[in-house]
């Protein structure tokens, strides 16, 4: 048991070698190998589908911890999927992008494809087993929900990834379904508000997945990997990224001006403590080598790195905003 590696796996992906890979328990290789530090953002979709349900007094925690472990686990396996998927294809040879911020299991002799899909077989049944008391709650809409989420598992890596899919569908997955389907699922009920509202959130995550298919751009270009921002060119998808961010901003203000959220909503302006920084590398293209005084075990990841350092502040301050105001709803207005 190796408590230390653990709390490292849940805050940045570990470059390790086959020697320490082999001293390490199961737990720390299931972290690693599902790239722990990003399901975080998972994590903050169910939080605030949960908020969302407790605002509307219709907060079951039952329904609500297994939804936790149902989407975690979900994109735990859809990352495993997608190293396996690589792998077969032949993307992730040749120092591809993929195992240079991070350890690819399968191209660098980790684990075998046999050993993998122990992994995605386990860990989707997890995912699988918590839904499906969601689905006996909650029938037909959350079994299509289910289904959807299934879909995107399965068939994000490909073809979604490679005929420009992918963010659309990174989109859909942290707002509407997680969100919006959370929310139902808790609280069992619809409600097209709580769909709307979900959307600033999910343009963050939207944001992480941009930066880092601009990150490789060059190497998914030669690649055959027609990302949104292959399609469209880097600088407009920096640009792009730039007005997504915006917009996350705008959405909340929006909603509070329609009286969906209150004012205290505004501590999501927190996040833009960290905007000097995401202006300052988004306006220009990423450096051909690492900068002397950046971080040598963030690069490669550039515009990645500091979306998700955005998408973290901005999600913090995000709950924070939700717990305030069903604080001022439920306990003094």
């Amino acid at each position: 048991m190796n408590v230390a590696m653990w709390i490292k796996a849940l805050q940045v992906i570990p470059r390790i070698d086959k020697t320490e890979w082999d001293r390490l328990d199961i737990i720390s290789r299931w972290l690693i190998s599902t790239r722990a530090a990003v399901l975080l953002m998972t994590f903050i979709s169910a939080a605030i589908a949960g908020l969302f349900a407790w605002r509307a007094d219709a907060f079951n925690l039952g329904r609500w911890l297994l939804l936790v472990i149902g989407l975690v686990f979900a994109h735990a396996t859809n990352n495993l999927i997608n190293d396996l998927t690589d792998y077969k294809r032949g993307v992730d040879k040749d120092n591809y992008f993929r195992t240079q911020y991070g350890p690819q299991p399968l191209q660098q002799g980790l684990m075998t494809v046999r050993s993998l899909m122990v992994y995605i077989i386990v860990t989707g049944l997890i995912a699988v087993a918590a839904g499906i008391p969601l689905v006996i709650q909650g029938g037909t809409l959350t079994l299509w929900l289910m289904v959807a989420g299934v879909v995107f598992v399965l068939f994000y890596t490909w073809p979604l990834k490679y005929i420009g899919l992918g963010e659309l569908a990174v989109l859909l997955i942290w707002g509407p379904l997680m969100i919006g389907g959370g929310y139902f699922v808790v609280s069992g009920a619809w409600d097209w508000n709580v769909v709307w509202a979900s959307l600033p959130y999910a343009l963050g995550p939207t944001t992480v997945l941009f930066g880092k298919h601009i990150d490789k751009i060059n190497a998914d270009r030669a690649k055959g990997i027609r990302t949104m921002p292959v399609l469209i060119g880097e600088k407009n998808a920096r640009m792009a990224v730039l007005v997504m961010i915006a917009l996350q901003y705008l959405a909340v203000i929006a909603l509070i001006i329609s009286g969906f959220f209150s004012p205290l909503m505004l501590l999501v302006l927190g996040g833009l403590t960290v905007m000097p920084q995401v202006w300052a590398m988004y306006r220009v293209p990423k450096p051909n080598e690492k900068p002397a005084d950046y971080d040598a075990s963030i690069w490669p990841l550039w515009f990645s790195a500091v979306s998700f350092l955005h998408n973290k502040r901005y999600g913090t301050f995000f709950l924070l905003g939700l717990i305030f105001e069903i604080i001022l709803r439920r306990w003094i207005l």
